[in-house]
């Protein structure tokens, strides 16, 4: 309703100086008058779905008029559609496409009537100020209200996102959680199996204890199972791994396993220390190592070996086939989430994983950690490109509005200088031409006489000239300098023949 009375409201003011300028008492006609009112009432109807339609049903209403463009009756009228359709249209080609053709046909128009090229240039500045300023208003106008209109989508966004920042962050930590649990107590729970098995088959111990121990180890594995169950639950697909502090040295972890019964050996030692990262990812490849050797290779000999160089650190964990298990230390019964963590948590700190059984059927895990890992680059937010982009699409639009007009401008006085160079050009008269012709001889002969005799005499004689001569039928006045107004030369004629020639200073 309210777009309707806008439409509404504009015509009626559109439809004034069409009123008051068309009238009959004016100079114009009732037919005049009501074919401007239906016009600009199509236009106005159409303005929203085609904006340039409107802006070139205006400009065709006006050069009929006048070929100077700018109307009495429709100046209001090509301001305010250059102005819509530079608020309401999404691209600039097709409008450009139209300043153009306006350009052209108004040239084709003085050509055709054989007016002068003065009102061409006049409709060229009609068009650039009329028109084409209004237009450039307003696109600055729609980039400014774009600009608003993402910075309160932007807030309304940021709101909602806001909301769900601590869900995300409650299933993050839960991620984390799970990490943890996967990493320290899957590998104790491989190592109390590991002592329960070497019980169960004591010699020291009884059938019962023998049959406890046993049942202590069955319940140790049948434990890791139900944490990996866990482990999938609380895990995200997309979540990063864990970077909780592992609490131990590789040292430590060595001979925790070794007293567990795992024939483990490092070298050499001690191991160098790194910082952050890949600190925690040498531990923790370690770490997953003797796990995957307790669960999958029971029995095995695993060794250690941890090289350095000045800018990496490289740690192999080579296991050989077990005595009571498959032999493949990563591709056993588990579910892999083991090895896809750790490659996670390598790939943060800036290194490489791989893993492979070897030759005697056994299993090698080796990683490269450098030793300063890069510190990861904070993404800059959504909202902030949009927003800068947005700010950079209006400064654009400012700028355009600015020189865009100016290029016209000066575009305009630069061909209104070229044509006044080519129109001075065409009435000059060269001082040899004018020395050579004699007072009596006849048009064709004087035209004969001169090598280049100018195509047009100028309009009149210039400014403060005397008096021309009595008894002339025509008085002609030609240009003596290429660039300057005056002297001239006047060349009288009377019954056909030069009666009088004279330099006018």
């Amino acid at each position: 309703m309210r777009e309707r009375l806008f439409d509404l409201g504009l015509w009626l003011l559109l439809c004034v100086p069409v009123l008051l300028r068309s009238d009959p008492n004016d100079g114009g006609s009732r037919l005049q008058v009501a074919l401007g009112v239906v016009v600009l009432g199509g236009c106005v109807a159409v303005s929203r779905r085609w904006p340039l339609a409107a802006l070139a049903a205006t400009v065709a209403a006006s050069l009929p008029a006048s070929l100077e463009l700018f109307t009495p009756s429709y100046s209001l009228a090509l301001v305010a559609f250059g102005y819509l359709a530079g608020r309401r249209q999404e691209h600039t080609r097709a409008a450009l496409w139209l300043f153009g053709a306006v350009a052209v046909a108004g040239l084709a128009l003085t050509w055709l009537t054989r007016t002068s090229l003065g009102q061409w240039f006049t409709l060229l500045l009609a068009l650039a100020l009329a028109v084409v300023a209004p237009w450039l208003i307003g696109r600055y106008v729609r980039q400014y209200d774009r600009l608003v209109r993402s910075g309160w989508e932007l807030a309304d966004r940021m709101e909602r996102e806001q909301a769900a920042v601590a869900d995300r962050e409650r299933l993050r930590e839960r991620s984390r959680i799970a990490g943890d649990m996967h990493d320290s107590l899957g590998h104790d729970l491989a190592l109390i199996a590991i002592r329960a098995g070497a019980l169960e088959v004591s010699p020291e111990l009884g059938p019962e204890q023998q049959r406890a121990a046993g049942e202590l180890r069955r319940a140790a594995a049948d434990a890791t199972a139900r944490l990996r169950d866990i482990i999938g639950v609380l895990r995200e697909d997309d979540s990063a791994a864990p970077t909780g502090p592992p609490g131990e040295t590789v040292e430590e972890l060595t001979a925790r396993a070794r007293a567990s019964g795992l024939a483990v050996t490092l070298a050499p030692t001690p191991v160098p220390t790194l910082p952050g990262m890949s600190g925690l990812a040498l531990h923790r490849v370690v770490q997953e190592g003797l796990t995957n050797v307790a669960r999958h290779a029971p029995g095995a000999a695993v060794s250690v070996t941890v090289d350095q160089d000045p800018t990496s650190v490289r740690v192999r964990v080579v296991s050989g086939p077990g005595t009571g298990g498959t032999g493949t230390g990563g591709t056993g019964s588990g579910g892999g989430t083991g090895l896809v963590g750790l490659d996670e948590r390598v790939r943060l700190a800036g290194g490489t994983l791989g893993h492979r059984a070897t030759d005697d059927g056994g299993f090698a895990l080796t990683a490269v950690l450098p030793r300063n890992p890069p510190a990861p680059l904070p993404a800059a937010p959504t909202s902030a490109r949009e927003l800068d982009r947005a700010r950079r699409e209006v400064r654009k639009g400012l700028a355009r509005a600015i020189w865009i007009p100016l290029a016209l401008l000066a575009a305009l006085g630069l061909l209104m200088a070229g044509v006044a160079l080519w129109t001075q050009a065409r009435s000059y008269l060269e001082p040899a031409d004018y020395d050579r012709i004699r007072v009596g001889q006849s048009l064709a002969e004087i035209d004969e006489e001169a090598e280049d005799w100018p195509d047009r005499p100028l309009d009149g004689p210039p400014r403060g000239a005397p008096a021309e001569p009595p008894g002339m039928d025509e008085c002609r006045y030609y240009r003596a300098t290429m660039l300057a107004a005056i002297p001239v030369y006047r060349l009288c004629f009377a019954d056909g023949h030069l009666a009088g020639k004279a330099e006018v200073p």
